[in-house]
């Protein structure tokens, strides 16, 4: 697949800064993706091979090359990608000075699998200096609206997506979970035995779609609170799962500060929950909570709001909205439901006065969209992404 929308992110990016970062788990693509920027650049802008230079800081033969990396870096000119970057944190200086020599004639592509939280420390140096770039797994934005059943399943991890067939994708997924808790992990300095964040990550599956209440989690886990909101920020800033903020409103009502948690991969989600096909989700309790996931992730990621404007709101006395977006000046309220002809709520009313929603979207997997009120309409998810997508193209 030709990940078009993110190979012009790169271009642009290269454009303004010397440095972009492309940011993402494991498996979903990047060393893909750059190679394809670095094929683009060859047919397209006539670079030559001898211009791009690529260096993998898993490969022992590339670490070594850049024991002294001022040295060979600063002979380089055209793209340099250095992958897994996060293994070597002490190149986010070195590349700060190379990148502000008069005579440097080098682009950086730098691949890590961790976010910028957890390399925020390392790559302070290069503020103002760097683009971030966050690569999710596949998007329904990216696919066919007829692939929607498999992306749901599978999830979007290009190897589980990609399968040939569900066992495949199924043995794949708990390879790559057994490989993230006892490899990746500890390769970013987390010193969590693996069968303890197994464990964890059982529990949380659980807690999919729902607020967090940290003190039952650890006394369930037997760990403190702030053990807990540390394992959790570990996956958060590993992309694992998504922690959506509860949104406050100076209002009378007692409202809800806790987080939501969604797993953030839907077919990592039902790997863990034992969920191998369409069959078994059909009759599991967790369906409406795994659509819920899967339905969030895919109009976050489509709309391109930051995880920092995205929320959820509560109030202790039942109302409520799944996701609140701020975005271009707009306070746009989502709802989902896995329904066919899903209904206005008392709730939906409530969180439309209180929080003064410029629109409430109810997203379901309806084949048709119509209006429940004035504010309030309910939307395919596959029309939604559609309508995306098309706005998209016409702004650029």
């Amino acid at each position: 697949m030709i990940r078009s929308n993110y190979l012009k992110q790169i271009e642009q990016g290269l454009l303004v800064h010397k440095v972009v970062a492309l940011l993402g788990p494991r498996q979903s693509g990047k060393t893909t993706l750059a190679r394809m920027y670095a094929e683009l650049l060859q047919k397209e802008k006539g670079t030559t091979p001898e211009q791009i230079t690529h260096f993998d800081l898993e490969d022992p033969t590339d670490i070594a090359a850049l024991k002294n990396p001022k040295l060979v870096l600063r002979e380089l000119s055209g793209l340099v990608i250095i992958d897994e970057i996060q293994r070597v944190p002490e190149l986010f200086p070195v590349l700060r000075v190379l990148v502000d020599l008069p005579d440097n004639r080098a682009h950086f592509l730098i691949l890590g699998s961790a976010s910028r939280d957890l390399i925020r420390q390392s790559s302070e140096s290069l503020a103002g200096r760097i683009a971030h770039i966050e690569l999710t797994p596949f998007q329904l934005l990216e696919t066919s609206t007829d692939k929607s059943e498999r992306l749901w399943l599978r999830g979007g991890f290009p190897p589980s997506f990609l399968a040939k067939d569900n066992s495949i994708s199924w043995q794949w997924r708990k390879e790559f979970i057994k490989s993230f808790l006892e490899r990746d992990l500890p390769a970013l300095g987390i010193g969590i035995p693996p069968q303890s964040l197994r464990r964890f990550w059982m529990m949380l599956a659980h807690y999919h779609g729902q607020i967090v209440n940290f003190s039952e989690l650890g006394r369930s886990f037997g760990a403190s609170d702030s053990t807990i909101r540390r394992y959790l920020d570990l996956l958060n800033g590993t992309f694992m799962v998504r922690r959506l903020s509860s949104w406050h409103e100076n209002i009378s009502k007692r409202q809800v500060k806790a987080p939501k948690l969604y797993f953030r991969d839907s077919g990592l989600f039902h790997s863990l929950l034992g969920i191998e096909n369409r069959d078994q989700l059909n009759r599991h309790p967790k369906l409406g909570a795994s659509w819920e996931g899967f339905a969030i992730e895919e109009v976050i990621r489509c709309t391109n709001v930051t995880a920092e404007d995205c929320y959820f709101w509560a109030t202790h006395t039942g109302a409520e909205i799944d996701l609140l977006t701020i975005q271009d000046g707009k306070k746009r309220g989502f709802e989902f439901k896995y329904s066919d002809h899903p209904k206005a709520t008392k709730s939906m009313h409530a969180a439309m006065e209180s929080l003064k929603l410029d629109s409430l979207t109810v997203i379901s997997p309806t084949e048709r969209s119509f209006p429940l009120s004035e504010k309030i309409r309910v939307v395919s998810l596959n029309d939604f992404v559609q309508s995306s997508r098309a706005e998209a193209q016409n702004r650029s």
